[in-house]
């Protein structure tokens, strides 16, 4: 048996020890009194009685022990912040939200670009054992907002005013203005950050509205506060199907446990390795891989925003592991079909491409093998899961994934391939995509003060799974082939 495969299973038979051996990476500030509370399922709660700070292991942490200096977080060529520099401006951060009457439990409605300031933002969150609401900009109306706004009722608005370079010169200032003249809550305070502080389109409007730079400026730094592992990390939105958004609830200690895990295990990195991420934080992927998950592990993060020449950065910064998505990758294959611009860069360090999303295509596939000299390895992963539900595990075992093909299960999830019954389909059958419950730590725990609509969107119809929504089928080889949504034919 491989060590893939060995893992998976430890992982699916006994998943008290299998996680509990994993929460040794972290720092806990009170031990857990058990693994896996099962006791009233089909709730399971991860890490009972531990207690911790999310911030702190991301970030006190590896200063404190001796790690300062190394790169944490590098945003283009706007910023590089050391691991100690990086503690300093979250710290100012989240006293300056303290100022703005924020504390433990309290959610704060986070909308920012993949730029520094969206790490900082989260992070500062964490600090203060605050909840951020983190919102996404793809398909948002001001409708869409103001549900958000009124379903968490946020203290503080964390806010870009305007779009991040590459993506225009579009302004997100009035798009906010507008939700919130038609949500029903009233929020005390709104942070605006601002690119470029020369527009008079952006400026903000003393004393509801707080320039993100003044007020950093003028704070005093917070400590971490300790917080319950079960106590919720951060909300993210994914769009509702019928119905209003559903707020999914990610809690501090799982997801703290489960991205150390994945960041060694699945991605193949481990501290001072350069980690390149192309996806928002209003995406599951640009949470675990752009702020938690490698600053967590102490890597480097470097940011390579959408629509950017992710190259240029990989190469620089030596990158090891480049998260992108399909999308980005078609544009980039779309843009440099002979790989002409890549030859510019050095990517001698770039080991692993990975494609996040929906299925890498033939010629997607094709054109990273030929221009890259690597296979891309394409995940899947959800909003509600956290993390990769299948990938490549290229740090126990890489394989030889093909086009189409989102890897195999990671160890934690039990995946499942069902009938309409509810019974499974015979080896290669194309059926509805489960996964057997528990769900592993770091998926989420309930939907935002919605446990019911939780229940019945997801684990009422083939009771003791989860149902991703997705259809597909898994190959003879343990291979995941995600062929579409349910109702969607495939």
């Amino acid at each position: 048996m491989g060590a893939y495969a060995a893992a998976h299973q430890r992982s699916i038979t006994d998943p008290s020890r299998f996680w509990g051996l994993a929460a040794r990476d972290i720092r806990w500030l009170a031990p857990p009194d058990r693994v896996l509370d099962d006791g009233a399922p089909p709730f399971y709660r991860w890490f009972t009685g531990g207690e911790l700070n999310t911030c702190e292991n991301a970030l006190d942490r590896h200063v404190e022990e001796g790690h300062g200096g190394r790169p944490a977080l590098i945003d283009g060529d706007r910023r590089a912040y050391t691991y100690a520099e990086l503690r300093d401006v979250v710290a100012r951060c989240a006293g300056a939200l303290r100022a703005l009457g924020v504390e433990r439990g309290d959610r704060v409605l986070v909308r920012l670009p993949l730029v520094a300031e969206a790490a900082i933002a989260l992070l500062a969150c964490a600090r203060l054992g605050a909840v951020p609401a983190v919102v996404g900009d793809a398909g948002l109306t001001p409708e869409g907002l103001a549900a958000r706004i009124d379903g968490t009722r946020p203290k503080v608005v964390v806010s870009a005013a305007e779009d991040a370079a590459d993506l225009g010169s579009g302004t997100r200032k009035p798009l906010l203005d507008s939700a919130l003249r038609l949500a029903s809550h009233t929020i005390g305070h709104r942070m605006i950050w601002r690119r470029d502080a020369s527009r008079t389109d952006t400026a903000t409007s003393p004393p509801r509205d707080v320039d993100w730079d003044e007020a950093l400026a003028s704070a005093s730094p917070a400590a971490c506060v300790t917080v319950a592992a079960t106590d919720p990390l951060h909300i993210l939105f994914t769009p509702g199907t019928g119905g209003p958004p559903k707020g999914v609830v990610r809690d501090n200690g799982g997801f703290a446990v489960a991205l150390r895990w994945a960041m060694e295990n699945v991605y193949g990195v481990g501290p001072g390795d350069a980690i390149g991420v192309g996806s928002d934080v209003g995406w599951a992927v640009g949470l675990s891989s752009a702020v938690y998950g490698p600053l967590v592990t102490g890597c480097t993060v470097v940011l390579c925003p959408g629509g950017a020449d992710p190259w240029r950065p990989a190469a620089e910064h030596r990158v090891r592991r480049l998260i992108t998505t399909s999308a980005g990758l078609r544009a980039q294959c779309a843009r440099d079909p002979a790989g002409t611009f890549l030859r510019d860069h050095d990517l001698s360090a770039l080991q692993g491409l990975i494609a996040a999303g929906e299925a890498v295509d033939e010629a997607t596939f094709a054109w990273a093998s030929r221009v890259l000299g690597l296979r891309v390895s394409g995940e899947w992963g959800q909003a509600e899961t956290g993390r990769a539900i299948a990938a490549n595990p290229l740090g126990l075992e890489p394989m030889r994934v093909t086009a189409g093909s989102s890897g195999v299960p990671t160890p934690g999830f039990d995946v499942r391939v069902l009938n309409e019954r509810g019974g499974p389909v015979g080896e290669g059958g194309h059926g509805e995509l489960a996964i057997r419950l528990p769900l592993p730590p770091g998926a989420l725990s309930t939907l935002w003060r919605e446990d019911e609509r939780f229940v019945e969107s997801y684990l009422t119809r083939h009771p003791g799974h989860y149902l991703t929504g997705d259809v597909g089928r898994i190959d003879a080889d343990g291979q995941v082939r995600v062929t579409g949504r349910a109702g969607e034919g495939g």
